[in-house]
């Protein structure tokens, strides 16, 4: 990569902002070429970097001068402001909150899925990308399209306390240790107690919606991505809050077009470099979180049919959501728009 290219990390100090660093130091980006930014409360801090140290600058829409790649982890509030900031001022922009997932104007890119959008023409500069459980979703359902055909997938997804950075490790370690010395704890980061139980709900309801914003957006992002290929999986389900610190666990129920032995689908499966399969249930080996982390494939296991109803899959998946869910998304998008011309 061009020596002279920098790189602004917005939200760097959070739980992907971290995992970015740690990406873009893997990718051999020197400390000269990165700019860490974050808000104001996180002004001054120092994160290592390799062997060097960088200090944590305050954002704002002036802090794009210059850059040529900027990676947001930031809540979609900060992004809807700093995102046209950063393309103003001539950056590339790979943002990885919910902000522009929607938006028909901005490109929606998973680099293990559809790649070639980032080598597109595109209208703007900023490019978004799915979150964690689309992600995981999006990669299993993938395979078993091209093979079997899907028509749709039901998913419970198990939210780690992370999907709601360093505030929701931190309630879930207080909380945890609050109960644990028979104090009742307050909830602030969660709707309710994380603590030794489970939330059936992950981020605002959406307005006179039962659903949550979480929860709709699986069936937006699967849209988007699947839609350009041709027919789209119908994709819903319930997120859980559970008090895990980091990996989201997946219960999918995916019905196929073409029923096929389970033999056949885990083979199909295995074709997918973006997928991990562990399926050995009779010598415990399956997906768990404590085996994801830091590992950028997706796990997946305990796959089942049913004789009554053999056009159906189960499995349980696990993805890494600060890492392959967030920071790996981020730098390998980010990676790939540096090589287009400016």
């Amino acid at each position: 990569m061009n020596e002279n290219v920098r790189i602004a990390v917005v939200g760097a100090t959070g739980v992907v902002g971290r995992e970015v660093l740690s990406a873009l130091l893997d990718q051999g980006v020197t400390s000269e070429q990165l700019t860490l930014l974050a808000s104001e409360r996180s002004e001054a801090v120092e994160l290592d970097y390799g062997e060097d140290t960088l200090a944590v600058e305050k954002v704002t829409p002036d802090s794009f001068r210059g850059v040529n790649l900027a990676l947001l982890a930031t809540p979609a509030a900060a992004s809807r402001t700093l995102a046209p900031a950063a393309q103003a001022a001539g950056a590339w922009v790979v943002d990885a909150s919910s902000a522009f997932r929607g938006d028909g104007n901005v490109p929606l890119v998973l680099p293990s899925f559809n790649p070639e959008l980032l080598g597109a023409p595109l209208k703007g500069r900023i490019v978004s990308v799915p979150s964690a459980v689309s992600t995981a979703l999006v990669s299993l359902i993938a395979p078993l399209q091209k093979a079997f055909g899907v028509v749709r997938a039901q998913v419970t997804a198990m939210v780690s306390a992370s999907s709601a950075g360093v505030i929701g490790v931190s309630e879930l370690e207080k909380q945890t240790a609050g109960l644990l010395s028979g104090r009742e704890p307050e909830p602030h980061a969660f709707p309710q107690r994380i603590g030794f139980n489970l939330v059936p709900q992950v981020g605002p309801f959406m307005a006179n919606s039962p659903w949550t914003e979480e929860e709709a957006g699986w069936t937006l992002e699967a849209a988007r991505l699947f839609g350009a290929r041709g027919e789209t999986p119908v994709i819903a389900g319930t997120a859980v809050q559970v008090p895990t610190f980091y990996g989201h666990g997946l219960s999918v129920h995916v019905q196929l077009k073409t029923p096929a032995p389970v033999e056949q689908y885990r083979a199909a499966l295995k074709t997918s470099p973006a997928l991990k399969v562990l399926d050995a249930p009779a010598e415990k080996v399956y997906p768990m979180p404590m085996l994801v982390a830091s590992d950028p494939a997706i796990h997946v296991g305990r796959l089942r049919t049913f004789p009554q109803a053999p056009e159906w899959l189960t499995l349980f998946a696990v993805v890494d959501n600060a890492g392959r869910g967030g920071a790996l998304n981020l730098v390998e998008a980010g990676m790939r728009l540096l090589q287009r011309s400016a």
